[in-house]
């Protein structure tokens, strides 16, 4: 594991915009199609009618309800849990660095197991603590958490403030192995107990768990300081409205919503939110679309030559089998408008790309440029 104390706060590293891209490669603007991004291609026609109709609870020119009633209501009864146990945020996040700014204190420690969101350690530095990166287990081994690794983590130096966890995990695109989750929060609660100090608060971002129709949440009453994330940009396909949710105990939600800024959510996503939560066939139908394009699109880059590795999310993960090679390809689809996602020479992941999956189109092209750059 390593330890980091930045002397400046990180920041979230993002690829070139479209402009950029366009502008340095001589190519149409329009042409330019984002694999980086982990969105979905088109929103549902219940979220386009939301926004057709223009009824929201006040006009565009007012402020938000400051407690954003009807969505969180939407949101209980799709998720399962008391309103109480709820908290609206301006994506998820927003909803990470509320959980930042009340569990985490300057000069604290919090655990990231490695790879996974880069949001984690920028929340981390960005309050003026240690990030603990603990490695994950290797590729062949699904990149699973190291229980033990992030237990002994956890216990050093007077313990954890936080750890951040996500599930499907972002970039490797696998979920956790059945159990294992519930034994790791089992095992960091006994640890606390018999060191005579209080648990780490857990953060479990789920932001793809509607591709694998399983969360964790119950798991709150298990272990009382777990934090679940959840999100409509992804299988419901509103990451341009930015609405996310920490879903908790109530004493905890209360504990983070004192940090929560007023009116971050606009009227409009609150209106299109409670419609597609309030539609049982707005996220099935999306996870299902994609699941079939997922398969014939990691299939395409299969028979191109590149090794793609499992996925349970809507991206893909690919292995180019060195840094060198994987900045030669990320040239060559840039060339093409085709935007990666890519990851810096000190990261673990530094020989792959992750790519979305978009539409067929946009993956029929990201296909033939990998069958061209096989040719080379």
């Amino acid at each position: 594991m390593t330890f980091a104390h930045p002397s400046q706060p990180a920041s979230y590293s993002w690829e070139a915009t479209s402009e950029a891209v366009a502008e340095r490669y001589g190519l149409p603007v329009e042409s330019i199609a984002r694999f980086d991004l982990n969105t979905v291609t088109a929103p549902s026609e219940v979220a386009e009618r939301a926004v057709r109709a223009g009824r929201f609870e006040v006009p565009i020119s007012e402020y938000p309800p400051s407690d954003y009633r009807r969505l969180v209501a939407a949101a209980a009864a799709r998720y399962g849990c008391d309103p109480a146990e709820l908290l609206v945020g301006a994506g998820a996040d927003e909803i990470l660095d509320l959980v930042g700014k009340a569990f985490i204190p300057p000069g604290g420690r919090a655990i990231v197991p490695t790879p996974s969101y880069a949001m984690f350690g920028v929340v981390t530095s960005q309050r003026g603590a240690t990030v603990v990166a603990v490695p994950r287990r290797p590729a062949g081994e699904g990149f699973a958490l190291d229980g033990p690794a992030i237990r002994h983590a956890a216990a050093r130096d007077g313990g954890a403030d936080l750890i951040w966890l996500c599930d499907p995990n972002n970039p490797t695109a696998l979920s956790e192995p059945e159990g294992s989750l519930a034994r790791l929060l089992d095992e960091l609660a006994a640890d606390a107990t018999m060191s005579d100090r209080r648990a780490p608060v857990v953060v479990l971002d789920e932001a793809y768990a509607e591709f694998v129709d399983r969360s964790q949440a119950d798991l709150r009453f298990r272990y009382p300081r777990l934090v679940v994330v959840r999100t409509l940009s992804k299988a419901y396909a509103l990451a341009g409205l930015r609405v996310g949710f920490a879903l908790a105990r109530p004493a905890v939600i209360e504990e983070i919503a004192v940090y929560r800024p007023p009116g971050s959510v606009s009227v409009v996503s609150i209106a299109v939110g409670e419609a597609v939560l309030l539609d049982d066939t707005v996220a099935p139908g999306a996870v299902a679309r994609l699941g079939e394009e997922r398969q014939r699109f990691a299939a395409g880059l299969t028979a191109a030559g590149w090794s793609v590795l499992p996925s349970m999310t809507n991206f893909l993960l690919v292995d180019l089998g060195s840094p060198a090679r994987a900045a030669d390809v990320t040239e060559g689809l840039l060339r093409q408008g085709l935007v990666p996602r890519t990851f810096p020479a000190e990261h673990p992941l530094a020989a792959y790309l992750r790519l979305t999956v978009r539409d067929r189109e946009q993956d029929d092209r990201l296909i033939a440029a990998a069958q061209a750059l096989a040719a080379r």
